[in-house]
């Protein structure tokens, strides 16, 4: 008889610990935070537009910043890589590729390059317009902790 209510208490225990872990999991404000990541050269339009075919090494350098990669293979291009992380899931993604013929800029390629800061904020874009499904606001399709516990009960 002893068994049974130390058994009772072991299988009540077990279950609320594995609820509680359940729970923590999926919720984001719960979760261990992950910080946003910029890394790479940002390069926007207004950037792109200063670029001029015949341009020195110096003057492009000028115009976008110092290139995050210069292949000692091809030194005649530098590589702009760009990459955005937030909460552990990749955004944005861009590289933007320079070249030079004799020293002097021959020519440019590369992704879209976005909006002058100074337009995206007049057209209210941001980080509000990279990706709104991450946000932390509760969304009305989720259900409280006790719904999810009820729903794992009756299983």
């Amino acid at each position: 008889m002893r068994a049974l209510p130390r058994a009772l208490f072991t299988l009540a225990f077990v279950t609320l610990l594995t609820l509680t872990l359940d729970g923590c999991g999926a919720y984001r404000s719960l979760s261990v935070y992950k910080l946003d990541i910029n890394q790479g050269n940002f390069v926007t339009q207004d950037m792109v537009d200063r670029l001029k075919v015949g341009q020195t090494r110096q003057q492009v350098t000028s115009a976008l910043g110092s290139p995050l990669l210069v292949d000692p293979f091809h030194q005649d291009r530098w590589d702009y890589p760009y990459e955005f992380v937030r909460q552990g899931q990749i955004l944005e993604r861009r590289k933007f590729t320079v070249y030079f013929v004799d020293d002097k800029l021959a020519r440019w390629e590369g992704d879209e390059a976005p909006p002058p800061p100074a337009e995206l904020a007049r057209s209210g874009g941001g980080d509000a317009q990279l990706d709104k499904s991450l946000s932390i606001a509760p969304r009305t399709d989720d259900k409280n902790i006790f719904n999810r516990i009820l729903e794992k009960i009756s299983r």
